[in-house]
């Protein structure tokens, strides 16, 4: 199980071969193939498109486009020069602490595979993990300095979602969805977000969508590659999928782990605490780019175990600020 489990050597991580699979996309129906690859340090996680010869950093000031998944490009290029629906596997390498690694597709997006983030951390297993050698570019996180908050909508009920600073060297996250549906209603859940937290309480909780919703998205060019064999499917008080659900607030889990991959998209790993309602792709992306816009919310420390360190790998706006 040593390709879960964060090394703690204060050093970066990357895989020790490369290892990969063949799935569907979830909105462009199509099949792609997904290798994920060992990178140098610190390059971060990047994602390739091979065929098109595109390559992306994995940060937040590259999402183009957070319709039901997070999509990454270059602003002001076509939508044929994207790479979509990031976020399961940016969960699922945040949860193992991988810092630097290559997502290769030879296609638009992400392959959905079961529709949660357990398949790719299935994959990081099998690989393993290697700390780069001692001259490498040591660990990093971002540590929120003060409260930024984004909100969408009015009143008590409003979406919204908050970064604060919290004692500790992990993200505590708190998230409440609420859905007038009866097969989901209100569910919160907190977690320290550990590795072990993260494969116990998240990896395996799937994506979800009304059965309503399900022509209409289709008839907007998304979900093309749904099914239940990758996506909970609720109709009224009813599961639709004949195993129902794996666990009972699978709803907001998956909310959850939604989060922790777009929260990813800083850069290096934040501390503070993330507290979320009705929070969604948009909102966190908003509020990643909210706490870059002031170099006052944040500052770089250290990586685990790491007496010394350097500023993170950070996109150009957020490194601007520092200047």
């Amino acid at each position: 199980m040593d390709g879960f489990f964060p090394l703690e050597t204060g050093r970066r991580k990357t895989l020790k071969a490369a290892i990969g699979c063949v799935g569907t996309g979830l909105h462009s129906g199509r099949r792609v193939r997904l290798t994920l690859r060992p990178a140098e340090p610190g390059t971060g996680i990047r994602f390739r498109r091979s065929d098109i010869g595109l390559e992306l950093p994995a940060l937040y000031d590259h999402v183009v486009d957070t319709r039901l998944c997070t999509a990454l490009g270059i602003p002001g290029e076509g939508a044929d020069r994207r790479i979509g629906t990031v976020e399961h596997v940016m969960a699922a390498l945040a949860g193992c602490g991988v810092d630097d690694a290559v997502v290769e597709l030879d296609g638009p997006e992400v392959p959905i595979l079961d529709g949660s983030a357990a398949p790719f951390l299935f994959l990081l297993d099998c690989t393993g993990l290697i700390a780069h050698g001692g001259g490498a570019v040591p660990a990093e996180a971002i540590e929120v300095l003060r409260p930024v908050r984004v909100t969408e909508g009015e009143g008590p009920e409003a979406a919204r979602a908050e970064l604060s600073p919290f004692p500790g060297d992990r993200l505590e996250a708190s998230l409440t969805i609420d859905f007038a549906n009866t097969a989901i209603g209100r569910q919160s859940l907190s977690l320290r977000l550990t590795p072990q937290a993260f494969r116990d309480g998240l990896a395996d909780a799937r994506t979800f969508t009304l059965a309503e919703e399900v022509a209409r998205l289709r008839a907007m060019g998304l979900a093309q590659g749904g099914s239940l064999a990758n996506a909970v499917v609720v109709d009224g008080p009813l599961v639709l999928n004949p195993g129902g659900l794996r666990r009972p607030d699978e709803f907001v889990r998956h909310k959850l782990l939604d989060v922790v991959g777009d929260m990813a998209l800083a850069g290096a790993p934040l501390r503070g605490r993330f507290t979320g309602h009705r929070s969604g792709h948009a909102l966190n992306n908003r509020l990643l780019r909210a706490l870059f816009a002031d170099r006052a919310n944040w500052r770089a420390v250290p990586g685990p175990v790491l007496g010394e360190g350097v500023a993170p790998r950070l996109p150009a706006a957020a490194a601007a600020a520092v200047a």
